[in-house]
């Protein structure tokens, strides 16, 4: 499903270059769960942008669903975002104006789906997520862990290849960030492909794999036993 070769990402700051990410190599399979960890600086921030197709490598080539993604222009790096990734943030990225049924919607309006449709899919999505109740609510309407719900459902409905979560439980506390996480691994055990950017190894503990990255490489590369 994901093959990175290669991959590495240069940046310019003044007149020093940064090596975000040096010579990174891997693959990741259908229905994985993988969690990226490392420190601040060790990379994972630059390699979520780069599945996320949110940025592009100075080098290497990067494949999703066959495809190579390295190289496209910026419509075509849109257009996979929109029907390849769901993308769930730590600071939830809804519309404030909008309904949770709005939110969750809007991904599915540059896909040309008829509003009548989009709506059913939306509500959909929010009874899966248990928020069958909240579909006119606001985001000020609701609680932090309500609102990830919301973001969740928006990343699913689109039904996309992978789901990529960044620091989805940072700003949640602890009993509602176990019930996110016991979200998403219900997503994955149903198919999903989820891949998760983290700093909290007790989050990482969560994936069936686990990639630490340290200083722009991939510093160790662990399957965990048993079901995630």
């Amino acid at each position: 499903m994901i093959t990175l070769q290669g991959i590495t990402k240069q940046y310019q700051m003044g007149d020093q270059t940064v090596h975000a990410l040096q010579g990174i190599d891997l693959h990741i399979g259908r229905n994985e769960m993988v969690a990226f960890i490392g420190a601040s600086g060790s990379g994972k921030s630059t390699m979520m942008n780069i599945v996320g197709c949110l940025d592009r490598p100075s080098a290497g080539t990067y494949q999703l669903n066959g495809r190579d993604v390295a190289t496209m222009s910026s419509d075509e790096l849109a257009q996979v975002r929109n029907l390849e990734i769901g993308f769930i943030f730590q600071s939830f990225h809804l519309l404030p104006r909008h309904t949770a049924l709005d939110n969750v919607a809007q991904p599915l309006i540059y896909r040309g789906i008829a509003p009548a449709e989009r709506k059913r899919l939306a509500r959909q999505a929010l009874e899966h997520v248990g928020l069958g109740e909240r579909v006119h609510h606001r985001p000020n309407e609701l609680s932090g862990g309500q609102r990830q719900r919301v973001a969740i459902a928006r990343a699913l409905v689109g039904k996309p290849s992978i789901l990529l979560a960044d620091e989805p439980t940072g700003n949640l506390d602890s009993a509602t960030s176990r019930e996110i996480l016991a979200l998403i691994k219900e997503v994955h055990r149903a198919g999903q492909t989820v891949v998760m950017v983290t700093h909290e190894p007790e989050i990482a503990e969560e994936c069936q794999r686990i990639v630490r990255l340290q200083d722009g490489r991939v510093l160790s590369d662990v399957r965990r036993e048993g079901d995630a």
